[in-house]
């Protein structure tokens, strides 16, 4: 084995060591996992292939931010636990999504504020912790992964040793695909998490253990597996418009099963691992975690290819016309444009 691979296989094994340890949430290992491992081997030939090297980090390392929302670690968690959910139901007074993390944290903080001066009970949860920030925590980590891939590049072209930036390309698609399946949860999307909330006039169920049934116990039950996956993964459709778009509506898709989860729990289908229809909705839910995470890292890809432009007035300049001095910037710009 060449050194520079052999450094390079030594580091993702120690990483490997340090990360696995804790608890696993989320989908369970087994479903983050499979959906990771699918995303990288359903790659295209020209896409990041290199990712292949490290399945091994990649998986292990799947439910890494379930960890950082440990007890023990209050800072980590305070800042993580938004990270995995996207209560929709909670911010239906947004007429459009922010651009920004910051812009979103400060529309709920002005609704809280107007719903408690009025004495409303909705106060209580109308603020970053039960809302989400999933899909900000996607397009974060996506510019991350396209940084590192445009790195990778940049030393391939001056024939530097690449080992260790392709472990930190894989870490950046480990982080971003936990999030990503998160969002292929149905109950990740929704105020109905962990038992139906509200009114409840179809009866479901309001045990929060609903949520371990279905992406933890069924999955494992079923056994679930790339295999499975990729024979349900379509090829590759590149993302040519906006990343934040698509990641909003890939999060809508998944919240239209949000029924469907609780109409199977009903009929007791999360307690029967050979359920034929609880079966098909995990197959098509895990699947297309696993489509939507191949394509955006196939997007990154590209988007690595470009050249660097240099912004006229970044987000951070305070002569950008949309600069806005209570969050100290100007929400995202739209994608560029790939291919």
């Amino acid at each position: 084995m060449p050194p520079r691979r052999a450094r390079g296989l030594a580091a993702a094994i120690s990483l490997v060591i340090i990360l696995a340890a804790g608890p696993a949430l989320g989908w369970g290992h087994r479903g983050h996992s499979v959906i990771d491992r699918t995303a990288v081997e359903s790659l295209p030939p020209d896409g990041p292939v290199f990712l292949r090297n490290y399945l091994g980090l990649i998986e292990d390392s799947s439910t890494l931010p379930d960890d950082w929302r440990d007890h023990a670690t209050p800072f980590s968690k305070m800042e993580e636990d938004p990270n995995h959910g996207w209560f929709r139901e909670q911010f239906t007074f947004m007429q459009t999504i922010p651009r920004s993390r910051f812009e979103f944290i400060l529309a709920l903080q002005k609704e809280q504020q107007r719903l408690a001066a009025a004495h409303s009970p909705e106060a209580v949860r109308t603020n970053v912790r039960w809302t989400g920030t999933l899909p900000y925590a996607v397009v974060e980590v996506y510019g991350h992964l396209v940084n590192g891939f445009r790195a990778y590049r940049e030393r391939k072209a001056h024939a530097q040793d690449t080992a260790n930036i392709e472990i930190a390309c894989a870490m950046y698609v480990a982080w971003m695909g936990h999030y990503v399946g998160d969002g292929a949860q149905p109950l990740h999307v929704t105020i109905h998490h962990d038992g139906w909330q509200g009114p409840n006039p179809n009866d479901y169920t309001r045990d929060p253990k609903i949520h371990g049934r279905m992406e933890s116990d069924f999955v494992d039950g079923m056994g679930l597996s790339d295999q499975d996956l990729l024979r349900r993964v379509p090829a590759v459709n590149p993302i040519e418009g906006d990343v934040f778009d698509a990641v909003l509506a890939y999060l809508s898709r998944s919240g239209d099963s949000v029924e469907k989860v609780y109409q199977l729990d009903k009929r007791g289908a999360w307690v029967d691992p050979k359920d034929p229809e609880a079966r098909a909705l995990i197959y098509q839910r895990t699947a297309a975690g696993a489509t939507m995470l191949r394509d955006l890292v196939y997007r990154a890809w590209r988007e690595s290819a470009l050249p660097r432009v240099p912004h006229v007035r970044g987000p951070t300049d305070s002569a950008n016309p949309a600069y806005n001095p209570e969050t100290g910037s100007a929400p995202a710009e739209r994608s560029p444009k790939v291919g």
